[in-house]
């Protein structure tokens, strides 16, 4: 489970930076009081237009980035407090995560395991049941600085999955692939899902949103705008479709401000 109370995030603003965004500012605020809720066994979506504050959301939820307020709870583990034991429970897959290019996929995985602490013959397992859900068996000799992009997301989401994080988190995780290695994603997702994990995802392909997510929230300019299921979403809808309805969301704050 996967709780956020109050969650901000202010930055500082360099000379530069400020000049570049026109404003006598010293700080900027990427996140400003959200709260929601992602439940076990479900698929929550975090969507909101670029710049509205999603990837800095999830990398706090990831501890990758501290918040300068609010609480996070990963599985009941205080986030802020106790980073490095909310990690352990954590599997956070984002498409601008470098690799390592001279290793080969085998090698990453088993490097990854290790520092995670898997044993040996569990990881032997679950490396095969990744590799065969994900297609891979035909390159994991290969060194990762010559496979493909869609190949090196596979070798990410083994990364991310290998230690059977109990929640998992995906930044825009289909972003740029092609169709095949999407619907991969997709599968793991699923499969995510099926097996009770505690999945949130950021993406702006919403036939994906609607394929996947149980529950949603929608951020913009920092704020929460909308929190709840995916049914009572349709069921409010004032458009036809997914995709209008997130349009008029979005519009209808900055018409607020």
């Amino acid at each position: 489970m996967i709780n956020v109370q109050h969650l901000s995030k202010t930055f500082d603003l360099s000379k530069q930076q400020r000049k570049e965004l026109q404003t006598a500012a010293k700080t900027a605020t990427a996140v400003n009081d959200l709260s929601f809720e992602c439940q076990p066994g479900r698929v929550f979506s975090l969507l909101g237009p670029n710049g509205a504050g999603k990837t800095t959301t999830l990398r706090m939820l990831a501890t990758l980035v501290k918040p300068s307020g609010g609480q996070i709870q990963i599985q009941g583990i205080d986030a802020i407090a106790h980073p490095e034991e909310a990690r352990k429970h954590i599997g956070f897959l984002t498409g601008s995560t470098g690799l390592y290019a001279r290793l080969t996929p085998i090698e990453l995985i088993d490097y990854y395991a290790d520092l995670y602490g898997v044993e040996k013959t569990i990881r032997e397992q679950r490396k095969k049941d990744l590799f065969d859900l994900l297609d891979m068996n035909d390159f994991l000799q290969q060194r990762i600085g010559k496979l493909s992009t869609g190949m090196k997301q596979k070798v990410s989401i083994c990364r991310t999955m290998i230690h059977d994080p109990s929640v998992v988190i995906f930044d825009e995780p289909t972003s740029g692939l092609d169709v095949i290695t999407a619907e991969n994603i997709i599968k793991l997702i699923r499969s995510c899902k099926d097996q009770g994990k505690t999945v949130i995802f950021s993406s702006h392909i919403m036939s994906e949103v609607d394929l996947l997510c149980d529950d949603l929230a929608i951020v913009h300019k920092g704020q929460l705008k909308y929190s709840g299921t995916m049914d009572e979403f349709k069921a409010q809808m004032q458009t036809k479709n997914l995709t209008e309805e997130f349009i008029r969301i979005v519009q209808s704050q900055n018409q607020d401000q």
